[in-house]
């Protein structure tokens, strides 16, 4: 007797897709059965002919809890992932207070969320740093992070442009410190790279001139600033300290093809790299910065069209092999255009609810990509980079009975009024797609149906842990 049985579905694998049924029991695939199979179930779903992903996974999302819980926790952002389609996130810290810097704070993090999330999920550990204008409280944690290793953490995150006094950046002797410090244990860094100086010193410049600045060229010399150069600068070095130590390092984010070549000729070269891209980056372009203004702020920004196409050869050539949210919601009033100018706002987007079908729409309606790539971009590869290989990301046995039955020709809207999330404001309302998921199942349990979470979720999802540590490293 099996707890669940998935039927009548198209399994999404990473090479092809083919008919099958699923069984699952006590959380975990059992077995995977020929299309019709007579075999007992407690519950049963019927996919009726619709596509079913082996999970998905969100790599980088902020979810602000512990601290800055007014702008998301993980109640309402796990709550807004289950019901798009989401079934495992990796939470990244930010200006928390406190942020995920040591193991102490670990014990207090999931303390907070364990209570209440809708989603299984990892975190990424912070990896601060010690510039001279940090505070005296916060300086860098090098000497923190094999426990916080030890504690499970999926990878670490470090900033390398100015990024407040609650989590100061990083500075190279810091990167390669840690890399070195970590390299044993195969741990990931994973690094916003753009350049500190470069930020810094264009930042000041472009701010003296804001009040004598229109709302147009107050969004032209923000996107001056974080030009690709400063992306490009940032990606160089830490390249070159991989190179030099052997520690595996991520980059986050990726905006432009110039970057996405360097980590391209890195990866030919051996050196230990990984990278990923966002779906503002593969479906949307500056202009959107120039038409909302605070609602578009990210950092790195919106480029070009050219830039835009030209990234997606590196997300089929396999560079960028992942595929993130960088969810960063903000109160509604953070990102209000009419009384905020985009050097006041808050920088990031609203965009974890949608995140799956947006992906979905991108590759497969817009590009015509088989629905395959997905399962690599948003299951597989983030499962083996980030430690969650062995639970998580593909169809095997034992793995995680987790589930997202795609109908492909369901159209959506996105309403931002309409949104889970605890602040609403989001860049992509009114945009359209199709592909939707109509069931979202995470160890077999049902947790959203038909766009919606189930209130009976809250508290189950489980902290996934660091894989690797089990495997003795």
């Amino acid at each position: 007797m099996y707890d669940l049985v998935i039927k009548n579905g198209k399994l999404v694998g990473t090479e092809k897709i083919y008919e099958a049924d699923i069984a699952i029991k006590d959380g975990k695939y059992a077995a995977f059965l020929e299309k019709g199979s007579n075999v007992e179930a407690d519950k049963v779903i019927d996919a009726n002919g619709n596509l079913v992903y082996p999970g998905i996974i969100d790599c980088h999302a902020h979810m602000n809890e512990v601290g800055f819980e007014h702008r998301e926790d993980f109640e309402t952002g796990s709550r807004a992932a289950v019901s798009g389609g989401i079934t495992t996130l990796i939470d990244m810290p930010l200006n928390n207070d406190p942020a995920l810097i040591n193991a102490k704070i670990f014990d207090i993090k999931q303390a907070a969320i364990s209570k209440h999330s809708y989603i299984d999920y990892g975190l990424w550990g912070g990896l601060v740093g010690d510039y001279d204008d940090s505070p005296e409280s916060i300086k860098s944690n090098v000497n923190d992070l094999v426990d916080l290793q030890k504690k499970g953490v999926n990878s670490f995150k470090g900033f390398l442009c100015p990024n407040g006094d609650l989590f100061p950046a990083v500075n190279l002797g810091n990167i390669r410190k840690s890399l070195e410090i970590l390299k044993p244990y195969d741990a990931v860094s994973g690094f916003h790279c753009e350049d500190y100086t470069l930020i810094l010193e264009r930042t000041k410049e472009a701010k003296k001139k804001a009040p004598n600045r229109n709302r147009e060229e107050k969004i032209s010399d923000f996107l001056e600033v974080h030009d690709v150069w400063a992306e490009y600068v940032a990606v160089q070095n830490v390249l070159a300290l991989s190179k030099a130590t052997g520690g595996r390092v991520h980059i986050v984010h990726i905006s432009h093809p110039m970057v996405a070549e360097l980590v391209k000729k890195a990866q030919q070269e051996g050196v230990n790299v990984t990278a990923e891209t966002c779906p503002h980056y593969l479906g949307f372009t500056e202009d959107l910065v120039y038409e909302l203004g605070a609602p578009a702020k990210c950092t790195p920004p919106l480029r070009t069209n050219e830039a835009k196409e030209k990234l997606w050869d590196y997300v089929i050539d396999g560079t960028l092999s992942c595929i993130g949210s960088d969810h960063s919601p903000a109160m509604d009033e953070e990102k209000d255009d009419s009384k905020l100018d985009i050097w006041q706002a808050w920088g990031g987007l609203n965009a974890i609810q949608y995140f799956f079908p947006m992906v979905f729409d991108m590759f497969v309606n817009k590009k015509g990509l088989s629905p395959t790539m997905i399962s690599k971009v948003c299951g597989v590869n983030p499962a083996k980079i980030f430690g969650l290989y062995g639970r998580k990301g593909e169809f095997q046995i034992g793995f995680d009975g987790d589930i997202v039955i795609v109908d492909p020709e369901k159209e959506w809207k996105i309403e931002q009024e309409k949104l889970f999330t605890k602040g609403h404001v989001t860049c992509f309302n009114g945009v359209t797609g199709k592909g939707f998921p109509t069931h979202t199942i995470i160890r077999g349990k049902l947790v959203a149906k038909d766009g919606k979470y189930l209130e009976e979720a809250k508290g189950y999802g489980q902290f996934i842990s660091n894989q690797r540590n089990k495997q003795g490293v």
